[in-house]
């Protein structure tokens, strides 16, 4: 007798499904009541607030500082967040040791803007709400243009220059391609640049990239410099738009 193979759903499987689905629906509704209630601590929370500033371009233009996370909220309510990073450490203490959580959460809205959190905590979930937090008080917006002599299109889709981050023995270096050559990168790094919406570029990469807290933080101080970067007159005509 032949036995016939189940087919049905695994239930462990269906069960975290449902449990991912109510987290997701529990953050949805309270950032709705946090929203809600927000009272702002500062001038910037405050114009937001009061409509007087609409977008975050304007924050970022004015030279304004992100103090709250609200008003990330409140001006880019469609980032997307990802946990790039998880790891438990422990330390030695009299009473022996004391286990916490590191957490690494990137957002951003796949256009222009991107942060990275760090957090630790002795629970896991309060690690990554205060990770999420950090990330979007770090948000930055990124520079993008179009820097290889192959293409010169004009449009924003690659880095506008070469550029190197670093953190920690891990060196980065973001090479501007032509449109449609796509990501060619590891892995860590084509989460960020996904996120940041750069669509083409090439990189290069030295040190210990095993690290995988490092290859991250590394890419993200690349896409920091090069948006600090002072660029000529000359050069953003060709390779922007």
């Amino acid at each position: 007798m032949v036995e016939k193979k189940r087919t049905g759903r695994n239930p462990k499987a269906s069960r975290e499904e449902r449990q991912l689905v109510e987290e997701a629906l529990n953050r949805a509704a309270d950032k709705e009541k946090r929203l809600a209630n927000w009272v702002p601590k500062t001038e910037t929370g405050r114009l937001v607030r009061n409509q007087e500033i609409t977008s975050l371009d304007m924050v970022l233009d004015r030279g304004l500082a992100i103090m709250e996370p609200e008003i990330v909220d409140t001006l880019v309510p469609e980032l997307e967040v990802k946990m790039v990073d998880f790891k438990k450490t422990a330390r030695v203490r009299m009473a022996g040791r004391q286990f916490a959580f590191r957490v690494a959460m990137l957002i951003g809205d796949k256009t222009s803007f991107v942060g990275l959190g760090v957090s630790k905590d002795r629970e896991r979930w309060p690690a990554v709400r205060k990770a999420t937090r950090d990330a979007k008080l770090n948000l930055f917006r990124v520079r993008k243009g179009c820097g290889s002599w192959e293409c010169m299109c004009g449009t924003n889709h690659s880095v506008p220059v070469k550029i190197t981050g670093k953190s920690g023995s891990v060196r980065v270096t973001l090479i501007p391609a032509p449109k449609g050559t796509g990501l060619v990168a590891g892995e860590n790094i084509k989460d960020v640049l996904r996120f940041a919406g750069v669509k083409d570029t090439w990189c290069k990469t030295r040190g210990s990239t095993g690290t995988k807290l490092n290859f991250v933080l590394a890419t993200i101080d690349a896409l920091n410099r090069v948006t600090r970067m002072r660029i000529s007159e000359d050069l953003r005509s060709k390779g922007e738009k």
